[in-house]
């Protein structure tokens, strides 16, 4: 009996070696490979700097860093938080550092994007001396036509240089059409190749995930510890919404009654797998920010536990999205005036996916138009980006929807339309319409609210939680669930008198003062400040660790 206590306990004792020296050899392998990424990128690196101090000076007597340089607005931000770092200062305008924004698809055009360029022209003018890489997947646009567009889509001023775009050649293993099986871990485990892929060209100071590929946050600190990481998420990869869509009764969106069957099961096992991977890589973020409630719920739901484990303290903060609520109020007039010249437009401003759900928009208009008299001249508006031949797809098939539900002539598309003419469509629409089943927040909805439109928007998400809210004691705007609601809602929008169609306008735009670009700037700069304090430690002009 002792024999085999003594035999029990050799066996615990050297299985517990054994894993403490594999974790060890794991871990050191990891910063080995770091330690070589940094050494491999440090000419490059030098090479940024003395490029950036050459742009600077070469433009110094003739190039001012954007209009919103002189904004008042923006003075307060970049006031914020001066002099709060530990190290005596290191947060402040002096920090010299590389800022890495992951952002494989910089140039799509979508409210995404506009959060990474307000983010960037926050940075820029809390720490000019910083220079912000962006990693990105579109190599068939130079530095300038990026930057044109910005300024184009979204009237984002940027100072051109210390802005810095690292190309990836990798963007094909992140893509959804090269998984058509296994999609959601596929495109996971592609954005650690895609990683690799920007460590292996430059390796940052502070590693910023803006389009929710956690995986590389968790290779970053698997690479290098020391790092500071942080995510904005604007939509879960999974959440329990998506594993309960899986119910045959209750479910909703892209995959509602998945479950059923042998393969259901399997789908569902299969996600619940990729839920607790998900997990596990969200614990070791830093920092996280949120683009909404509805997101803050599912993130700490899905991070918290694993985060608790790993001893981030930091809360899942929600930073809300930049929208240009200002400029909307200068440009478009909500009163009896204007009231007098808006149209009967229906207008939906949304990227051409499938999860947009364009086609529930188009059905319950038609819906609309032929069962209601009344609202027989109204007129559908479909605005988009058009990133890729799949998007393009997606139009084409919508135009023979309009053509089947015999309303092609009411419904307009408007791809990549510039911001000057979204402005014309805001200014003359009579409601807002957004149709996502849980949309994480919904730029284009405040951009409504702001424009004075009446909003319908799905019952759900972030347009629900955190927008089309009461606000001054009255509605902002209406809430639908499927085709008959939604139809029943936009009849309801077109048919309120003057008198309430007008306070509902001035209730919506001054609830949307809540997020302005300045709202979100100091949000995003008490973050930023925080992984700056943490970068100080390092010294960021060194050639490796």
């Amino acid at each position: 009996m002792r024999v085999l206590y003594r035999t029990c306990l050799s066996t615990i004792l050297a299985l517990s070696l054994g894993f403490f020296v594999a974790r060890w050899l794991v871990q050191s392998g990891g910063r080995a490979v770091g330690w070589f990424l940094r050494r491999r990128t440090h000419a490059r690196r030098q090479s940024i700097f003395a490029q950036v101090k050459l742009e600077n000076e070469s433009n110094k007597s003739r190039e001012r860093l954007s209009p919103i340089s002189d904004d008042g607005d923006w003075e307060k931000v970049d006031g914020y938080a001066v002099g709060t770092a530990t190290n005596g200062g290191q947060a402040a305008k002096e920090w010299v550092g590389v800022i890495g924004f992951f952002h494989p698809f910089c140039n799509a055009g979508g409210g995404g994007e506009r959060v990474l360029w307000a983010a960037i022209r926050a940075t820029q003018q809390r720490w000019p001396k910083a220079v912000c890489v962006v990693y990105t997947g579109d190599h068939d646009s130079s530095k300038a036509t990026i930057l044109q567009r910005v300024e184009h889509r979204f009237n984002i001023y940027l100072h051109s240089p210390t802005i810095v775009f690292v190309y990836l050649q990798t963007r094909y293993y992140v893509l959804s059409t090269t998984y058509p099986h296994f999609t959601l871990l596929g495109q996971s485990l592609g954005s650690l190749v895609l990683a690799c892929d920007a460590f292996s060209m430059l390796v940052p100071d502070i590693f910023i995930d803006t389009m929710g590929y956690a995986f590389t946050l968790a290779l970053s600190k698997f690479f290098f510890p020391r790092i500071p990481t942080a995510a904005y998420v604007h939509y879960p990869t999974i959440s329990t919404d998506m594993l309960g869509s899986l119910d045959a009764e209750t479910g909703k969106g892209l995959n509602a009654g998945a479950g059923k069957g042998w393969r259901g099961k399997m789908k569902r096992s299969y996600w619940h797998m990729f839920a607790w991977m998900y997990s596990w890589a969200g614990g070791g973020i830093d920092v996280v920010m949120t683009n909404s409630s509805w997101t803050q719920a599912h993130i700490r739901s899905l991070w918290g536990a694993n985060r608790a484990k790993r001893h981030r303290i930091a809360d899942v903060e929600v930073v809300f999205p930049p929208v240009a609520v200002d400029e909307l109020e200068e440009a478009i007039a909500v009163d009896e005036l204007s009231e007098k010249k808006r149209e009967r437009v229906l207008l939906y401003i949304a990227q051409f996916r499938p999860e947009k759900n364009h086609a529930l928009v188009m059905r319950a208009f038609s819906q609309m138009i032929h069962k209601g008299k009344s609202t027989a001249e109204s007129k559908l508006v479909l605005i988009g980006s058009v990133r890729n031949s799949e998007d393009a797809t997606k139009v084409y098939d919508l135009r023979l929807l309009a053509h089947e539900l015999k309303v092609k002539d009411q419904v307009e598309f408007l791809c990549d339309a510039s911001w000057p003419e979204i402005l014309e469509w805001l200014r003359k629409s009579w409601v807002g319409v957004n149709g996502m089943w849980n949309e994480h927040f919904g730029i284009g909805v405040v951009e409504y609210q702001a424009a004075g439109l009446i909003c319908v928007v799905n019952d759900s998400g972030g347009p629900k939680e955190d927008i089309v809210v009461e606000y001054d004691g009255g509605p902002t705007g209406f809430h639908a669930n499927d085709t008959t609601d939604f139809a029943a809602r936009f009849s309801q929008a077109l048919s309120m008198s003057f008198t309430d169609t007008l306070a509902m306008r001035l209730r919506a735009r001054s609830s949307a003062k809540r997020f302005t670009e300045e709202a979100f700037a100091t949000r995003w700069i008490k973050q930023m400040d925080k992984l700056v304090t943490m970068s100080a430690g390092l010294n960021t002009t060194s050639t490796f660790d």
